[in-house]
Parts: C-alpha cells; structure tokens; sequence
C-alpha cells in the first residue's frame, strides 16, 4: 500500500515551487505557490464541469444540482485566494515581476478551457498557443464541444420544455448569446417547474460567482500594479475591466422582469 505521501506524489509536488528571483525575494514564493493552486482548482473545475454535462445529459438532474453546489463552492475558494494575495504589496511584487518575463495568468490554457465550456468561446484565444500543442488541441476540442448552457438546454427539452429548436441546433463553437425567443420557455419553468427552476437559479449562482471572482481579481490587480500593463503584454487591469459585467447564461437574468 502507497504512503500519504506516496499516493499524492508530495515530494514532486513540493519540488514544483521554483523561484526566479535574487535570494529570492520573499513573497515570489507566495505568487507561485497561490498561482499553482489555482491551476489545481482549475482541473477540478474542468473536471467537475465535465460530469456536470453529462449528468445532464443522462436526465440526472438530483446529481447535476449536487455537482453545482460543489463547483459553487470550490468558487468560494477561487475568491478567497485573492485575500491571500492581497497580503503582498505594490512594492514586495515589483521586487520580483520582472522575472515573469512573458508569463502571464492571461496565458492559462486551463482557465480558457472553462471560458470555453461557459460559452464564452473567443476564437483569438487559440492563437497564443502554438498549432499542434497540448493547449491548443484542448482548446480546440472544448471549441467544438457543447457548452454548459447547450447541454442545459438539451437536458431541458428532455423533460418537455418548449425549447426553441435553434437555441437546441445553434453553432456551438459561436458564444453564447441571449435568445428573446427562449424567454417564454425559460418563464414557464419557474412558474411551473420548481426543479428545472432549481436548477435554473443554481446557474444564476455560478454566473453571479464568476462575476464577482473577475471583479475581485480587478481589483487585486488594481491594488497591486495600478495601470502599469500586466505580464506577458497584457493590457492589465484595462483587460481585466472589460470582462465584467458579461453574464455568461443572458437569457436567465433577462426573464428576471417577465416572471
């Protein structure tokens, strides 16, 4: 039988955290350690999205609202990272971040990936990995796949809601977009489905939890470097700006005014 540390590869794991700095500098190893868990976290997410789908798929939907709750709460976690790094100064970064050099958190290809399965799909994105990579090819598979909302909407009309039949036949690799004409469905749900409606509101959930994981991560940045550009030739907190306040499921906060 494998040891604790064994089984969770510790020893490889605690070899991972290299900093780059002069001495180095103390809080470089707060960036990395911070930063790596978040990919970690980013895994889980893909992976529990992933069973999400199919869950859906299979008309689970006792088992989808659990998953949601996990993913929910695996967000809270995401938002609190951010107190952590916080902590760190304007100047204890500096003394550090010119030895990012081109690295980037905007080059995460994990983050994209759940972008992607969100319905946030920007073909762009694949051009900052080179053709044939391991990133890439995720990328271009998440690109072709259904999104989280295609699947909801399936896993809706599976259970007799009208959905209309070119939300359930749109162009999946288009982002996601607000469809007037789903509206009368979506309402008939919460007015005469309190389980899909469950669901519904847990969607809304997840929106509302991204939203506020990019608003805090705005101004982490803010706080952090100004209006300095960010690493890797990122525009910064100027990038980060322009993602708020972009729900990622439209049509389930348009319907709020029909109910």
């Amino acid at each position: 039988m494998p040891t604790y540390a064994e089984y969770l590869k510790v020893d490889e794991l605690l070899a991972l955290q290299q900093p780059r700095s002069d001495g180095p500098e103390h809080d470089e190893m707060l960036f990395i350690v911070v930063h790596q868990v978040y990919e970690l976290w980013f895994k889980e997410l893909l992976h529990e999205f992933d069973y999400l789908q199919r869950l859906l798929s299979r008309n689970d939907g006792v088992r989808a609202l659990h998953t949601l709750k996990r993913i929910l709460t695996i967000l809270k976690v995401l938002v609190a990272q951010l107190d952590i790094l916080e902590t760190m100064t304007p100047l204890e970064f500096l003394s550090f971040r010119d030895r990012l050099e081109s690295g980037s958190g905007f080059q995460s290809y994990q983050f994209r990936e759940i972008e992607y399965v969100l319905g946030r799909k920007e073909p762009q994105a694949l051009q900052r990995y080179p053709d044939g990579s391991t990133p890439r090819l995720r990328l271009e598979r998440r690109m072709r796949a259904d999104t989280l909302w295609d699947t909801f909407l399936q896993h809706l009309a599976a259970n007799g809601v009208a959905v209309p039949q070119a939300d359930l036949r749109r162009d999946v690799t288009q982002p996601v977009a607000s469809s007037p004409a789903l509206h009368a469905a979506l309402v008939d749900v919460y007015r005469n489905r309190p389980a899909l409606a469950g669901l519904c509101e847990r969607l809304v959930d997840l929106d509302e939890g991204f939203m506020e994981w990019r608003y805090r991560h705005v101004k982490m940045v803010q706080r952090t470097i100004g209006t300095r550009r960010g690493t890797g030739g990122s525009a910064g907190a100027d990038y980060l700006l322009g993602t708020l306040n972009r729900p990622l499921f439209p049509d389930l906060w348009a319907i709020r005014t029909e109910l």
